[in-house]
This record gives structure tokens, sequence and C-alpha cells, in this order.
């Protein structure tokens, strides 16, 4: 898709991924460019990015949430820093995706499809009056249903169950996420934004589910783990 969406000159954005993994959302550090040159479906050269007048050396290896500013509106991306070097009196970067090329809207995040077993249960009025009050409290012991995650991403999840909640819920629920890099599990609160019955699967309901008050590290780790899975699904689709 690159060759056919992407131009020379086009404007250019890389954000750091290994700095959110920190959860210091606040240091977040984003670098403005062009595109040189798309050389193909997985590669291509970027401007090496300048604040005033100094080269910004993006290391070699370092990993980035590109966005792509195209006619054909905002791309995105993730891509790995494979190369640094001097063109035409011009300093390069050569890019390699190692995500797929999606169509991007800010304020939105990326869902990731998967198969996860989740527990939950609706708040209990306690836990109500501290999601109120901005607190954090989780009453133990209680029975949890079971269900599973169809997709997830860093501000929210989609699940399916045989019992269904009602829209504006406050449910508690907790699944595992386990890669490489990560093994732990997540107890969160989320608000059931929509419940439909399936069509082909009568007595199976989707929920959609947004979290509340979620920390920013434990955000930016779901994130990571969707970056890491989908780097694995194209490696194997690769080959």
């Amino acid at each position: 898709m690159l060759t056919k969406l992407i131009l020379p000159g086009e404007k250019i954005e890389l954000q750091s991924m290994e700095k959110s993994i920190l959860g210091n959302s606040s240091d977040k550090k984003s670098y403005v460019s062009r595109i040189y040159d798309v050389l193909s479906d997985d590669q291509f050269e970027v401007l090496m990015p300048m604040e005033q007048t100094k080269l910004i050396l993006l290391p070699v290896d370092g990993e980035y949430d590109v966005c792509f500013y195209t006619k054909q509106g905002l791309y995105q991306c993730y891509v790995r820093i494979a190369d640094r070097y001097k063109k035409d009196n011009t300093y390069i970067l050569l890019c390699e995706t190692i995500s797929n090329l999606r169509k991007h809207q800010r304020r939105e995040f990326y869902r990731f499809s998967c198969i996860l077993n989740m527990s939950s249960r609706e708040l209990v009025e306690e836990e109500l009056s501290a999601i109120e009050q901005n607190q954090q409290y989780i009453q133990a012991g209680l029975p949890l249903r079971q269900s599973v995650v169809v997709d997830i991403s860093g501000g929210g999840i989609r699940f399916v169950s045989d019992y269904k909640y009602e829209n504006g819920t406050l449910i508690y629920l907790t699944y595992n996420l386990s890669s490489e890099k990560i093994k732990k599990t997540y107890n969160l609160v989320g608000k059931i934004l929509s419940v439909k019955e399936l069509e082909n699967r009568r007595g199976t309901y989707e929920h959609r589910v947004q979290y509340v008050n979620i920390d920013n590290q434990q955000r930016e780790e779901i994130i990571r783990y969707i970056f890491e899975e989908e780097r694995k699904n194209r490696q194997r689709k690769n080959g």
C-alpha cells in the first residue's frame, strides 16, 4: 500500500515507541519530517528531522509510531529505523514497516483482533461510590461471569458472552496479557457503550466497553502488547 498511497514530499510524524512503554506520556517526543522516496511497500526514505538548524539523529533499530499526511487522509503504521546515510547531499533515514498500513483517525485507538478469556461483573454500590470520587476500590471475592474478548485497544475492548449487560453499566473486568515482554493480569473498570445480539448466534451478545479511570502506564502497556502481537503476525505472514 505504501507505493500506492504515499508520495515523496508528504509530511510524516514519528513518535518513539520505546518511550511509550515507560508510561511517561508527557515525555513522548514527536518528530516531523517529509518523505524523501518510497522504495517498496515495506521500505521508504525520510528526510532526517531537524530542530531549528540541528539534525536529530534517530537511532538505528529504533521503533516509531508513524503518521502519514497524504492526499487521501491520515495513515498510520509502526516502523523500524533500518539505516541512516547521506544521499545527494541530503541526510536520510531508511524506514522499514513492521505493521500494516491503516487508515488513522486521531483520538481513536487502533483495535486489535484477538481471543482472550475474560471475567467480569457489575460494580457494587461501594465501588460505584468510589468511582464517583475518582478513587480506586474493588471488592474482592465476588462471583464473576466468563466471556471472550474479541478485540482490544488502548481505549477499551469488545467481548462476547452468553449473557448481556445494559448500556451504561459499569463493570469490573479482568484478563491476562502474555507476550515476550508482557505477562500481566489487568484488573480494570469499564463502561458498557453498546450491546447487540449476534444475528448468526442467538443468545450470544457482543459488548463494546470503554475503560474508566485507566492509568497511563496500563494503557501504554496494552498498546505495546498490541504492537508486539501485530508485528509477530506480520512476521508469520511474511514467512
